[in-house]
C-alpha cells in the first residue's frame, strides 16, 4: 500500500476522535488522572464499549474527591449500630 493511504488514514482516525471529543461523544479531558484504566489515548474505549464501567469510574471518582460530611451540633444521639458513639458528660451539681 501506498505511503499516503497510511497519512489519510491517520489524519481520519484523528479527525473523528477530534469529532468525537467535541460532540461531547468521549471525555479526553485527563480528569481522572493515574486512577483506573482511563488514562492514555485509547482511554476511551471503556467509554464506548463498557459505559457502565466508565460511569461507576466517573462516580467513584467524584466520591473520593469530595469531602466527608461533618456533623452538626443538633445531630442528636447517635447508636452503635451506625458506627458512632454518643458520649455524655455528667453533671458537676
Amino acid at each position: 500500500m501506498p505511503t499516503w493511504f497510511w497519512i489519510v488514514l491517520g489524519a481520519v482516525f484523528v479527525a473523528v476522535i477530534a469529532v468525537a471529543q467535541w460532540r461531547g461523544w468521549i471525555d479526553l479531558r485527563g480528569t481522572n488522572q493515574g486512577r483506573g484504566s482511563g488514562n492514555g489515548a485509547l482511554g476511551f474505549a471503556d467509554e464506548v464499549f463498557h459505559p457502565t464501567k466508565h460511569e461507576a469510574q466517573k462516580v467513584a471518582a467524584a466520591e473520593t474527591e469530595l469531602p466527608a460530611p461533618a456533623p452538626t451540633p443538633g445531630d442528636g444521639p447517635l447508636d452503635l449500630d451506625s458506627g458512632r458513639v454518643k458520649i455524655e458528660l455528667a453533671d458537676e451539681d
